[in-house]
């Protein structure tokens, strides 16, 4: 491990400076010298925080083996904090998420279960479905994406949770996207309480904006957010989280 306190310093003072195309090619740099094995001893070295600002720069137009060698556990505690970026279109969150829970290598199931058991996972989820409200409320009633021509009406908590385990209507196969759709058919057949619980999460937050409330957080977001609008991809701002902590975030 000593032999590695150099690199991960390297690591996470680029990721500091805002140079995340560095950090990444710093780390794939090592597994194409060391191998696998000795990226992972490392990544399980970086703070989530860290994970979270190379995981979340990824690249559709080549692989990542940072986003195929993190481990669901890394994964979700670096979800559940990105919500510290102001990254209000949630781009960089979807990004993410497909890039690592629809990669060959990993089992879908195994990521979405370690999110929902970690706090705030939910939560995660519901911001990256904040889009698509309406047709996720429609694929729970009917098992159809078809916002359009359905006027149905809400499903309450427990018509939720029994509409969960109903049987697919639609094949996984046909709304294979490696996006939004067939991660929700993911989480409603094979993660039924996280689908719901997700749900009234996103509702909750559908509430709060017709409502012109804030944001709903638990957390108090009101310092140190980053606006990424006008932000090239692979360099973000640093600013301070807290007393003695500094970040891409």
């Amino acid at each position: 491990m000593s032999q590695h306190l150099a690199l991960i310093a390297k690591t996470q003072s680029l990721i500091a400076a805002g140079d995340i195309v560095g950090a990444e090619a710093t780390l794939v740099d090592l597994a194409d010298k060391e191998g696998d094995g000795a990226l992972m001893v490392v990544l399980e070295q970086l703070p989530p925080k860290d994970i979270l600002a190379v995981i979340r720069e990824y690249d559709a137009s080549k692989e990542s083996i940072i986003n195929m060698m993190v481990t669901p556990e890394q994964f979700a505690k670096a979800v559940v904090i990105e919500k510290r970026y102001k990254d209000l279109s949630r781009t960089h969150l979807r990004g993410m998420m497909n890039s690592v829970i629809f990669h060959p290598e990993n089992d879908p199931i195994e990521f979405l279960n370690k999110l929902g058991d970690t706090e705030g996972g939910s939560e995660a989820l519901a911001d990256y479905f904040s889009e698509k409200w309406s047709r996720i409320e429609a694929f729970a009633r009917t098992g159809r994406f078809d916002a359009v021509d359905d006027d149905g009406q809400m499903l309450t908590e427990t018509e939720l949770m029994a509409s969960a385990y109903a049987r697919p209507v639609m094949d996984q196969d046909e709304i294979s996207d490696q996006d939004w759709m067939e991660l929700a058919w993911l989480l409603r057949y094979e993660c039924p309480d996280l689908f719901t619980e997700m749900l009234l999460v996103l509702r909750a937050k559908v509430r709060a904006f017709e409502n012109g409330e804030e944001a709903y957080d638990e957390e108090d977001e009101g310092d140190g957010k980053v606006d990424l609008a006008d932000t090239d991809r692979g360099r973000i701002t640093t600013v301070v989280l807290d007393s003695d902590e500094e970040s891409a975030i």
